[in-house]
């Protein structure tokens, strides 16, 4: 093992905080040594849970990630926080300002906050946030949130990060119409509509409830007209799906729709208490396990990509037998297709060979 990384592992097992940062900078970076720290840390990791926060920008995802962390720590449980600000297309650079409005519990010994930019990463996560997660469980910290740079509804990448997914919202998020559309909002294990002390609050409350109980096809279900049954809660998909989702015995999660005013420290209590049935409920499931399984999957696709690229467009060679064939695509005499196949004929061996 290197020396400098055996050391850094001494450092990091006795909890100090410096060797915690290094190891965050080295993972974020993919310096030569992140591969090898990753591996020590492979087998401690999976005792953290990871709480993924998720919106539309300006919902509020800062204030509602503080006060989670603060509720986790008047339970006397650790917290890190992996927040992702957007990279400038222009500069390059990006604010990392999370930090600033974490303020509440930014100076907390048990509370590490890192904030990433996505280096143009997109999905709302930066390339090597799962990685820094991991970097956080094996330190020992009983909860991880990852807060996410809010891009919209093309942002799926927490749903395959984090144990359970908070969608947080506003009034001013979009009409009814937003709702229904695919991609985050299929998402979200616990949805969170806040500022709903401002107009329209129920309306997006009942929209989304709508949209859940539509997709559960409680609609659709048969409803009998003889006495004893709530026709009214038959035929209405908001309710179903609220009452579905207060239900403990359900063998299938509906998302709680949450009220809050995060500004007034309101409703964070229910939020904090509605993740931690979310976990029981995947415990109880098996869903965790098949959950932290596909990401193990998902983490293997991860380097077994990224290994092709660099091994093939870090190779001159190669990027060079490409540029020698662009005479032959510009007259049509051949086409991209053909020339990948014939590049990967001619220069399979550095993706099969073991690294040096």
């Amino acid at each position: 093992m290197n020396p400098r990384v055996e050391r850094l592992l001494t450092n990091f097992a006795a909890k100090q905080s410096a060797a915690l940062a290094r190891a965050v900078s080295i993972v974020e970076n993919r310096t030569p040594e992140s591969d090898e720290l990753l591996a020590a840390f492979h087998s401690k990791v999976g005792n953290a849970r990871r709480i993924g926060i998720t919106g539309p920008p300006g919902a509020g995802k800062s204030t509602i990630t503080t006060l989670v962390a603060r509720r986790y720590r008047e339970a006397g449980l650790s917290v890190g926080i992996v927040a992702v600000d957007p990279t400038s297309p222009f500069t390059g650079g990006a604010l990392l300002g999370d930090r600033v409005r974490m303020e509440q519990v930014a100076l907390d010994d048990d509370v590490f906050i890192r904030s990433m930019a996505t280096r143009g990463s997109l999905g709302g996560l930066a390339a090597t946030t799962r990685e820094v997660a991991d970097v956080l469980d094996a330190f020992g910290f009983d909860r991880i949130i990852i807060e996410t740079v809010g891009v919209g509804q093309s942002e799926l990448d927490i749903a395959r990060t984090a144990d359970s997914t908070i969608v947080v919202l506003v009034p001013e998020s979009g009409d009814s119409i937003q709702t229904l559309k695919a991609g985050v909002m299929e998402a979200a294990d616990i949805f969170v509509v806040n500022k709903s002390d401002r107009p329209g609050a129920d309306r997006l409350r009942n929209d989304i409830e709508l949209m859940l109980g539509m997709r559960r096809g409680v609609s659709y279900g048969p409803a009998s007209a003889h006495h004893g049954v709530d026709l009214k809660s038959v035929m209405n998909p908001a309710r179903q799906a609220r009452e579905a989702a207060r239900d403990d015995a359900a063998a299938k999660w509906t998302p709680p729709v949450l009220r809050a005013v995060a500004a007034k420290d309101e409703g964070i209590s229910e939020l904090v208490e509605q993740i931690d049935r979310h976990f029981d409920y995947l415990e109880k499931s098996g869903a965790l396990v098949e959950r932290r399984r596909e990401r193990l999957v998902e983490r293997v696709v991860d380097a077994v990509d990224r290994r092709m690229r660099n091994r093939l467009w870090q190779d001159g060679e190669a990027t060079g037998w490409i540029k020698s064939r662009i005479p032959e695509l510009e007259a049509g005499a051949t086409t991209p297709f053909s020339v990948a196949d014939e590049l990967l004929a001619a220069h399979g061996h550095l993706v099969t060979r073991a690294d040096d």
